[in-house]
């Protein structure tokens, strides 16, 4: 048998790369990590864990519907503000509630891979939020989940029910402070959807240059239930690999998935994976993606396996550096008649015609660049409370954001 040429050896390579993602060696990190104190506000969080927050758009304040906050592996606070919105953190919700064994790793295999086996076999940690039935939140639950020792592997297990009839919404950011140079954040997530239920879920991330994440995530929505997640990441980040799958298990449930990236370095694989597996269930996946540096690998797949499912990809990138790269894979799979299923992709650079007209206002042609980027990852996010989105729109302007 011929001996594969290099250059056959390193596409094949790069294949592998794009299915399976970056690998980590678990055992480079530390995996016990010292206790924080509890608290009962979280006025009371040290300084650096509250600016760390509300650099991820979390303000811990009392216009919310309860917090939760997690150092390293120490739940310190898991608060609720109103009597329809249960938060606990994930080892003592297990302990007072046997249902949710019927929950837990339903919906994430412990073994899909080495980091979920990673998970499964350390201590329950992470939060528990339930909406009891019929409760309509206006506040987001806030959460932010701190990684703040260099060289830790923290392990994160989150459980979130929204009970029939309920509406709830979340905003988690997920942070490192300046100081810490390396670590890994492993985050299994399982939503539980039920009958008219809706979740809108918004996860900002914000790393260190030296931080590798690896969310892994399963979504199940009912009959009539919906959900809205939304991802942001605009900091720099040595890999990251998420593919949250959603089931669309109930008639008329819907999906939505919205993913705003901003690449200066490494390596991030990103993307949505839903299963449209009841009649008039519609599904939609929106990324915008700037690459200034490093590679982005955007994903999406849909599965219709019923008559008239109704689903659309799209992707669109501003690749602005020689530096950069930015890899869409989108994937429709029809398995039955009568469906509706589009995609959309398209890599480009800033228009001559956008620059020259903002330049002519007088910007720079730096400043005129970060207007377009800006105005370009500005995405419309439906469903969401009107404080949630100025947050969300907060983030995604921020002045530093710049082409190569």
């Amino acid at each position: 048998m011929p001996v594969p040429s290099v250059e056959a050896r390193a596409k094949e390579a790069h294949k592998k790369k794009a299915l399976y993602g970056t690998d980590v060696d678990l055992e480079s990190y530390e995996s016990e990590a010292k206790p924080h104190e509890k608290v009962q506000d979280a006025e009371e969080l040290p300084s650096v864990v509250k600016k760390a927050a509300l650099d991820v758009g979390v303000k811990l304040d009392k216009e919310s519907s309860g917090a939760y906050v997690q150092m390293d592996q120490t739940p310190v606070i898991a608060k609720s503000l109103y009597d329809g919105v249960e938060i606990m953190d994930m080892a003592s919700a297990l302990k007072k509630y046997d249902y949710l064994q019927d929950y837990w790793w339903k919906l994430v295999a412990p073994d899909a891979d080495k980091y979920t086996a990673d998970v499964a076999q350390s201590p329950p940690a992470g939060y528990f939020i339930r909406a009891k039935k019929g409760m309509k939140t206006v506040f987001p639950v806030k959460s932010c989940l701190y990684l703040g020792s260099t060289n830790l592997n923290q392990r994160v297990h989150n459980v979130i029910i929204a009970e029939k009839g309920s509406e709830l919404h979340v905003i988690t950011g997920c942070t490192t402070p300046a100081h810490v140079q390396r670590g890994l954040h492993v985050g299994v997530s399982e939503f539980f959807i039920q009958k008219n239920a809706k979740i809108s879920f918004t996860m900002i991330h914000s790393w260190g240059k030296e931080v590798e994440v690896r969310p892994r995530t399963g979504i199940t929505i009912a009959e009539g239930g919906s959900l809205s997640n939304n991802y942001i990441c605009l900091r720099p980040v040595k890999t990251l690999q998420t593919f949250p799958t959603a089931t669309l298990a109930g008639r008329g449930a819907v999906a939505s998935f919205n993913t705003v990236i901003y690449s200066s370095m490494g390596n991030i694989d990103v993307g949505s994976n839903v299963n449209l597996n009841a009649p008039d269930t519609s599904a939609e996946s929106i990324s915008r993606v700037v690459s200034v540096g490093g590679e982005v690998i955007a994903r999406g797949r849909m599965t219709g396996t019923v008559p008239g499912a109704r689903a659309h990809l799209e992707c669109v990138g501003l690749l602005l550096s020689e530096k950069g790269r930015i890899y869409s894979i989108p994937e429709l799979d029809g398995r039955s008649k009568d469906l509706d299923m589009s995609h959309e992709a398209a890599v480009g650079r800033i228009s001559e015609e956008e620059l020259e007209y903002l330049m002519a206002r007088g910007l720079s042609s730096e400043e005129a660049t970060s207007v377009i980027v800006r105005g370009f990852l500005d995405v419309e996010i439906k469903g969401l409370p009107e404080e949630l989105k100025q947050e969300i729109r907060n983030i995604t302007q921020r002045e530093d954001l710049k082409g190569a």
